[in-house]
């Protein structure tokens, strides 16, 4: 298989500066997009971008001379941190960009639009980017970029396999999402919105529900005390929506754990993130999730505020509660401090209202949710199996083995 460069292939634009009075149509002649939008693109569509949540007129393009991107052209973002999410769609119908997106228009006699589109994918665009203080990717370094090219027939044919596996697995994640919509709309049947308590339910202090509430601890010396393997320290990037995720954990050796216990886990303490900004979508402020290990098995950071429930609290309707949307919102209304960084006080974070219907009828939304988690489980397996699968075939695609 003979490799090109993919400026040989491929012509490469930048989006163009619209002027803000400009923009804010809800409907018009020409899609106008930013890198928000390619984003949310790929969470709900996968590969593809259609529409926007601005436009512009054909008279306003023409008068600043903007660049059309036509069908089937791979846009992604440019410049800045967005880089390092990797998102890049096909648009599918002729769409503006703004000028913190670059897009890729295949030369549809040479390449397939949907086989370069899965190639891309296995590029981390972030490498490319130059090292200044904010990272971006320039055309020449793009054009430089080689691909392997098949005939096209057969680029089609490749395409089309990574198309089937590509569904599978976005299957799986919108049976997943389904699941979480069900939890919300379950909840939201029996309690209401969580914040604004249109139920009138009774309404309990975070403090008063629990026997601790601190912050983790950050052993002199940071990161030199991290050992091979020893006693879990989780740390705020561990900390996620209702989950932990361990592939970047560390460890610190039995000593400095012993030196920090008040910050030892309990099987069912609850931790949330107390640090991040508020104006990105993952970011770290608030972030609640469980600790279900054993007993001192494990240590956090102080980045991390450590919630232990009472035992007769249910502490999974509390968790619950913490990570829904409306959560997240009033958290963001009370946390302190400047644009960049934000911070949630530990005097907040005791006065936190928690709506507190009946035992029974917290018992019977958990039960439910006990089921749909079963479920969710289920189809985290299946997803996993689709992934390895289309990770699988788009490796052997691009060194000839498919």
């Amino acid at each position: 298989m003979n490799n090109v460069k993919l400026g040989e292939v491929s012509e490469i634009k930048s989006g163009a500066g619209f002027p803000k009075k400009y923009q804010g149509q809800a409907s018009g002649d020409i899609p106008f997009a930013k890198v928000g939008d390619i984003s949310e693109a790929k969470r709900s569509e996968g590969k593809v971008i259609s529409v926007a949540n601005n436009y512009v007129s054909e008279g306003i393009v023409a008068n600043l001379k903007a660049k059309i991107f036509p069908c089937n052209t791979i846009v992604f973002a440019k410049i800045g941190e967005a880089i390092r999410k990797n998102n890049r769609v096909i648009t599918q119908t002729p769409m503006a960009f703004d000028n913190n997106v670059m897009g890729l228009i295949p030369n549809v006699r040479k390449i397939s639009s949907s086989y370069l589109y899965y190639f891309l994918e296995t590029i981390d665009f972030y490498t490319l980017s130059n090292s200044t203080t904010i990272p971006s990717i320039r055309k020449t370094e793009m054009e430089q970029l080689e691909v392997p090219l098949p005939p096209l027939c057969e680029q089609k044919r490749i395409a089309a396999i990574l198309d089937q596996a590509d569904a599978l697995r976005r299957s799986r994640r919108r049976a997943i999402t389904r699941l979480n919509d069900l939890s919300a709309s379950i909840f939201h049947e029996m309690f209401g919105d969580p914040v604004h308590n249109e139920r009138k339910w009774n309404v309990e202090k975070l403090d008063s529900l629990t026997t601790k509430i601190s912050s983790g601890s950050t052993p002199k010396g940071g990161s030199k005390n991290y050992v091979d393997d020893g006693i879990v320290f989780l740390r705020s990037q561990n900390v996620w929506r209702n989950r932990l995720e361990l592939d970047d954990v560390v460890y610190i050796d039995e000593a400095t754990h012993q030196k920090m216990k008040k910050s030892s886990l309990k099987n069912g303490d609850i931790l949330i993130t107390k640090t991040g900004r508020i104006n990105t979508e993952n970011s770290s402020l608030g972030r609640a999730a469980m600790f279900l290990g054993e007993d001192d098995s494990a240590n956090v950071n102080g980045h991390v505020y450590l919630i232990r429930p009472k035992p007769a609290v249910l502490k999974e309707f509390i968790l619950y509660i913490m990570t829904t949307p409306e959560y997240r919102e009033y958290i963001r209304s009370v946390c302190v401090g400047g644009i960049d960084k934000r911070q949630i006080n530990k005097e907040h974070l005791e006065e936190f209202p928690i709506i507190y219907p009946p035992t029974e009828e917290q018992k019977k939304f958990l039960k439910k949710l006990k089921a749909i988690e079963e479920q969710k489980a289920r189809f985290n397996e299946q997803l996993e199996l689709a992934e390895n699968l289309f990770l699988s075939l788009q490796q052997r695609a691009f060194i000839g083995e498919l």
